[in-house]
């Protein structure tokens, strides 16, 4: 059974060639790949006219957004590809590495329960060196609605669970996977397998970088509406934010006063509220 898998791109040519090569070098599992790109004004159109051959759908114009992108990618492999079983995105700055998507379609295949399936992943930089790794864990509500557990390059989803959750919400432009996970968790299991399937590229001009005012907003926006409320996990991270100027490579200074702070504030709680946390609304 083949996997589908759309790279959605703007202006990523440096990076872009290093995601379809990815894909290609696939194997055990066959692949098919669709390129959308929003009109980019760089060298993409050139890179993608080398692998126009190997390619199942190709487009560059421009778009409504990167979730709409990502559905028209999707439905074209679909009408295309009649024993498409599998399908995902993989960005244009990220890569899938060597037997990833086979370790993927394999736990798919042992869990026949699985909608989706999510592997551990790399943090790579600018250049392609490994810079740690994303801080994955096995689904669940409690754990998912602190922080979003689930790197989106390591992921492969059922492709009739993809059509029952409709795809992605074309109204997000941030969280736009964190949404797709809680929608596909309605319908069924979210499986997780331990092996590291895929390198998340963490650059200056990520949207994940660049517009961290929206991401807090469209997140906290998810959780209220799949858990009741959203965990004060997210206020504290926001102000630190927030105080450190939106400057994400601030983050890994602050992250250790957040833990102490965290830890202080649950003694705190446990001694002078024995009835457990305030529930922020």
């Amino acid at each position: 059974m083949r996997a589908g898998i759309v790279v959605p791109s703007l202006n990523q040519g440096r990076f872009l060639a290093s995601a379809i090569d990815s894909l290609l070098a696939s194997r055990e599992v066959p692949v098919s790949i669709a390129v959308v790109d929003g009109g980019s004004t760089d060298e993409s159109a050139r890179i993608v006219e080398r692998y126009r051959s190997r390619l199942s759908y190709y487009r560059s114009r421009q778009d409504e957004g990167q979730a709409a992108a990502v559905n028209e990618g999707v439905a074209a492999l679909v009408a295309g590809v009649p024993d498409l079983g599998y399908v995902g995105f993989l960005n244009a700055d990220d890569v899938l590495l060597d037997l990833g998507l086979a370790a993927l379609v394999r736990a798919l295949e042992a869990h026949p329960e699985f909608v989706a399936v999510a592997g551990r992943a790399h943090i790579i930089a600018e250049s392609g060196a490994i810079k740690g790794e994303y801080p994955s864990a096995p689904f669940s509500r409690s754990l998912f609605a602190r922080r979003c557990t689930i790197c989106q390059p390591a992921t492969l989803i059922r492709r009739a669970a993809w059509e029952s959750a409709g795809g992605l919400d074309p109204s997000l432009e941030m969280c736009l996977d964190y949404d797709l996970w809680w929608r596909l968790s309605s319908i069924g299991p979210i499986g997780f397998t331990d092996a590291i399937v895929a390198a998340s590229r963490d650059h200056p001009a990520t949207k994940t970088r660049t517009r961290r005012e929206q991401y807090f907003r469209e997140a906290m926006q998810i959780v209220r509406r799949e858990y009741g409320r959203v965990p004060w996990h997210w206020y504290i991270s926001e102000a630190l934010e927030r105080q450190a100027g939106w400057d994400t490579s601030v983050r890994p200074a602050f992250s250790a006063r957040l833990r102490a702070g965290v830890q202080a504030l649950r003694a705190y709680l446990a001694e002078r509220r024995p009835g457990g946390f305030p529930q922020w609304q």
